[in-house]
């Protein structure tokens, strides 16, 4: 019993001290969470007004900054409203202006209408004097001659009939003899100009190249499979390829004699190869190329070694080495250029001047035709361009653009230079005249019809008695094309002078081109 009642005290002991340290630790608890309250309802308190604050200085910053935008608008446009007042009033001033000019020329004008009726109401008056004269000459005429007006008509008329016969008489037998005359004339220039017109032999010269073939097979291989050897040819060298009857023999025909050398010196090594085709064409037309542009170099580099002329940039050497492949005149530039630099210098030792520029400036004044193709314009003003960009001195650089009197010669050189150039191309058999106006009427006429608008280009054909122009089918139509044609035969005819006619034909071809795959 003693047990049970010891067992009930403990298990109320420990009920009361378990009640006990529960509630202990719900006072700690709730003092611990309203401590944590109490510092989060500071921290937020805190967090608050730094907000307000920071609101109020970005509030404020914000109405200052409003502030300043509408000073600096209301300061722009009240200059613009005083530059507009400004403006008014100038306005009114110059309208006042033109008022007080009005006014004086309304006063003018007045004044000379008045002017003006004051001297027709004399001129009425002289007109009624000159009529009351004119019928009082005729009454003393009448009596005078016994004739009535009409008789006296038509006696003048007769007398007049008779002298209009012997002067038409007159008229038509001058005529007669005048186009006998110019028939003649005409027949004379008509004849000369078929004479020139027949320029086979010397274009044939200047502007193809013959090519000789082992064997009539040979051309077959050059043209290849649907024409794609001769028009690879044709495009990687830029000249025309032409193939005929002549036995054994293939023409190369183009304006740039660079381009002959290189489509002759490839076709030669094509041939000799054996192995003709686009591949080997590209390949051999770039290796040749080389060996060309070598050969200008050293063509150059001889030219000034045989004239001892030093310190030439390596630019222009090379550029002078390809006047070795252009004519003029059926002169050879190169050629006429070193023979120029010997003149000059003969003549400048006689005149106690520098050889050694002269010399130089003999060498160097066609430079310019080496680039005629390249660069519109006069070849002395190219060449001058060329060498003074190359670190040639002004002395040189204005003899070689004044040598054709383009630009003023500013000393004793260029004259020395248009001299020796004359002189040089007056010798006997220097030059042929006709020839180069016949290869520039040529490149003349292509150049009139590259400058129109839609021309992809332009061919001269027939010895120049005939331009075929390409045009771009989206730029120019068919009506177009009609009005292209008479505006290039129109600039022809004001632009340059030619022999007999040139036909201006316009091509306009239009192409629809589809790939199956």
């Amino acid at each position: 019993m003693v047990e049970w009642w010891l067992a009930w005290i403990t298990t109320l002991s420990a009920a009361a001290l378990g009640w006990f340290w529960h509630w202990h630790m719900q006072q700690v608890a709730y003092r611990e969470g309203k401590a944590t309250t109490e510092d989060l309802l500071n921290k937020a308190r805190h967090e608050a007004d730094v907000c307000l604050r920071e609101a109020q200085v970005a509030a404020q910053e914000l109405r200052n900054q409003a502030h300043k935008d509408f000073d600096f608008e209301f300061k722009e446009r009240r200059q613009r409203l005083e530059k507009l007042e400004d403006k008014h009033h100038e306005r009114v001033l110059l309208m006042e202006v033109k008022s007080n000019t009005l006014d004086e020329r309304e006063t003018k004008f007045n004044a000379r209408l008045h002017e003006i009726e004051q001297a027709e109401a004399h001129l009425n008056e002289r007109h009624q004097e000159f009529e009351s004269l004119m019928k009082l000459q005729q009454k003393r005429l009448e009596e005078i001659s016994s004739l009535t007006p009409d008789e006296a008509r038509k006696k003048l008329l007769s007398q007049i009939e008779s002298e209009v016969q012997q002067e038409s008489a007159h008229f038509i037998r001058q005529s007669q003899q005048d186009m006998q005359r110019k028939a003649k004339q005409e027949a004379q220039k008509i004849i000369t100009y078929a004479i020139e017109r027949y320029a086979a032999e010397t274009v044939h010269d200047v502007t193809t190249t013959s090519v000789h073939l082992p064997s009539e097979e040979m051309k077959g291989r050059i043209i290849g499979k649907e024409g794609r050897n001769i028009r690879s040819i044709e495009a990687e060298t830029g000249v025309n390829v032409m193939i005929d009857d002549t036995p054994q023999m293939v023409v190369l025909s183009g304006f740039d004699p660079m381009r002959r050398e290189i489509a002759r010196l490839s076709l030669e090594s094509l041939i000799q190869d054996g192995r003709i085709h686009p591949a080997s064409i590209e390949e051999t037309v770039a290796k040749v190329r080389e060996d060309v542009e070598e050969t200008v170099r050293k063509a150059g580099e001889n030219a000034a070694f045989e004239l001892g002329l030093t310190k030439i940039h390596p630019e222009v050497i090379q550029t002078l080495g390809r006047l070795k492949y252009r004519q003029s005149y059926s002169q050879n530039v190169l050629s006429h250029s070193i023979e120029m630099a010997h003149l000059m210098g003969s003549m400048a030792a006689e005149l106690g001047l520098d050889i050694e520029i002269s010399k130089r400036i003999g060498l160097l004044h066609d430079i310019g035709k080496a680039l005629t193709h390249e660069v519109e314009g006069s070849h002395a003003i190219i060449g001058a361009d060329l060498i003074h960009k190359h670190g040639e001195k002004p002395l040189v650089v204005n003899a070689v653009a004044a040598h054709h009197r383009e630009v003023e010669p500013e000393s004793v050189y260029a004259h020395l230079a248009i001299a020796a150039d004359a002189i040089t191309a007056a010798r006997p058999g220097a030059r042929n005249e006709n020839t180069h106006q016949y290869l520039q009427r040529l490149e003349d006429l292509e150049a009139i019809a590259n400058e129109c608008e839609g021309v992809t280009r332009s061919y001269a054909i027939q010895a120049g008695r005939e331009l075929r122009v390409l045009v771009e089918p989206a730029v120019i139509n068919d009506d177009e094309a009609l009005l292209l044609a008479r505006k290039i035969s129109g600039r022809i005819e004001k632009e340059l002078q030619f022999p007999g006619q040139v036909k201006v034909t316009v091509i306009r071809e239009t192409r629809s081109i589809e790939y199956a795959r």
